[in-house]
C-alpha cells in the first residue's frame, strides 16, 4: 500500500470521532419522534420531530395553523434552554394539509435543531 493512502493518527482520530458523532445524532433523532409525551394536545394540533432532541417540544396549535401571519414557536419544552423556529404562512398551510416542512431553530446554548412536521 502506498504511503499517500495512509491516514495519520490525528486524521484517523478525527474521522473516527466524526463517524461516532454522526451515528449518535441519527440514533437520537430517530428515537425522539416516538416520544408519547410530545403528541398533540387537541384535535388539529401538530407536533414536529426534533433532531438531537433533549427535552424540546415543537407544538403548533390548530389556531396557529390558521394564522394569516408568520408565527414564532418556542420549542423549549422540558429543556433547560429555549430555541425558536419561525413558520411562514405558506409553511403553516403545508403543515395543516399534512405536508412536510423542515426548519432550523435558533442557535441557543451553542447548538440548533432541525424541526420537521409531516
Amino acid at each position: 500500500m502506498a504511503d499517500e493512502n495512509l491516514l495519520t493518527r490525528r486524521e484517523f482520530t478525527i474521522e473516527w470521532a466524526l463517524a461516532v458523532l454522526s451515528a449518535a445524532t441519527i440514533t437520537i433523532s430517530c428515537g425522539d419522534s416516538n416520544d408519547p409525551g410530545t403528541g398533540p394536545t387537541n384535535s388539529g394540533d401538530r407536533t414536529g420531530a426534533i433532531s438531537a432532541n433533549h427535552g424540546h417540544v415543537a407544538l403548533v396549535t390548530a389556531t396557529q395553523l390558521n394564522s394569516q401571519n408568520a408565527i414564532p414557536v418556542d420549542i423549549r419544552g422540558n429543556a433547560n434552554h429555549p430555541h425558536l423556529i419561525e413558520l411562514t404562512v405558506s409553511q403553516l398551510q403545508t403543515i395543516s394539509t399534512g405536508g412536510r416542512v423542515s426548519v432550523v431553530s435558533s442557535t441557543d446554548d451553542f447548538h440548533d435543531h432541525t424541526v420537521t412536521f409531516n
